[in-house]
């Protein structure tokens, strides 16, 4: 996987596939105030829209979520802006800059109390701390698993860690973060959230100096490994990711993840991820029904504690179980 220019943080031509978006994908994590996010802005001009997914943890167990979508027939690099979330380039695969003013869903994720409406309010700044890292998406289309994949998950993509300052507010309490991570992705090409049959995708950062993301996707042609780590001031390629999971009593949802990523020299790196808690993301799409389970994790590796995200995508069957079962 190799490092990527800063074109690649502008929007790329867009090819007639209907299902063609660029997107642009932020998660954060402030163990010091118990806060942070996820969020998603897709720009779809075959289909006309643009739309955003903002989702804030807030302190416990509650998930603040602000949900958007409007108009756009053509590709831009800038206006990213849907229902009062904004994302700014400030510098390319540098910076960027996050706000929101707007009206979210407050859920409590144990289930104890009702959703309820919630003003929020965000006002944050990415600061990279690693070269944005993936696949630019020319060449070879490749073939199996991996001429898949390109037909429903993106045919180009980039990974980057980085720091976080500002501050989150819900219901006017205002949390100013501290200690901060977090990753970033972009993807442009097709995406269809019921293509993929499964998918584990590992966003995890251990201080400043140890990054790891990738995905292990499964496809009807076999299952796809990308990935990276980045550590002693250099990046390597993950090969393999093996995934071990322990699940809640329902089946579906998951406790602790147990990773073993093989890098293209053949060190293996263990992790443990506890997951602290899960946003279900459902998607349902001529008649197939996906679930995005995202998890937030605290992660320990080589003695030292790291937090991320352990993201789990499963296509479910009629009874709403996993067509492929969880390793």
């Amino acid at each position: 996987m190799p490092i990527l220019d800063a074109r690649h943080d502008f929007g790329h031509p867009v090819e007639p596939d209907s299902a063609w978006s660029e997107s642009y994908y932020f998660n954060a994590y402030d163990p010091v105030t118990d806060t942070g996010l996820f969020t998603r802005i897709g720009i779809r001009p075959n289909e006309g829209t643009m739309d955003v997914g903002l989702s804030l943890w807030l302190p416990g167990a509650e998930l603040a979520a602000v949900r958007g979508v409007r108009p756009q027939r053509e590709m831009t690099d800038d206006g990213l802006a849907v229902g009062g979330v904004r994302y700014e380039r400030l510098a390319p695969m540098e910076r960027w800059r996050l706000t929101c003013d707007a009206e979210a869903v407050v859920v409590d994720l144990r289930g104890a109390r009702p959703p309820r409406p919630a003003p929020v309010a965000v006002d944050l700044t990415f600061k990279a701390l690693t070269p944005a890292i993936g696949s630019d998406g020319q060449g070879r289309s490749g073939t199996g698993a991996s001429a898949e994949t390109r037909q429903h998950v993106g045919k180009g993509h980039l990974e980057q860690a980085g720091r976080w300052s500002g501050w989150i507010e819900a219901d006017g309490v205002r949390y100013e973060l501290v200690q901060a991570r977090g990753n970033r992705d972009k993807s442009w090409g097709p995406r269809r959230w019921g293509g993929p049959r499964m998918w584990r995708w590992f966003s995890i950062n251990v201080g400043d100096d140890v990054h790891f993301g990738g995905i292990r996707i499964g496809t009807d042609a076999g299952d796809l490994h990308r990935g990276w780590v980045w550590r002693d001031g250099g990046f390597a390629s993950i090969r393999s990711w093996d995934v071990r999971t322990e699940l809640e009593p329902d089946g579906l949802t998951h406790r602790v993840t147990h990773v073993h990523a093989t890098d293209a020299g053949g060190r293996v790196h263990v992790l443990r991820g506890d997951v602290l808690r899960i946003a279900p993301v459902p998607h349902e799409v001529g008649g197939r029904r996906t679930i995005l389970n995202e998890g937030l994790a605290r992660w320990t590796y080589e003695g030292r504690e790291g937090f991320g995200i352990a993201e789990y995508l499963h296509q479910l069957d009629a009874e709403g179980r996993p067509v492929v079962p969880i390793e």
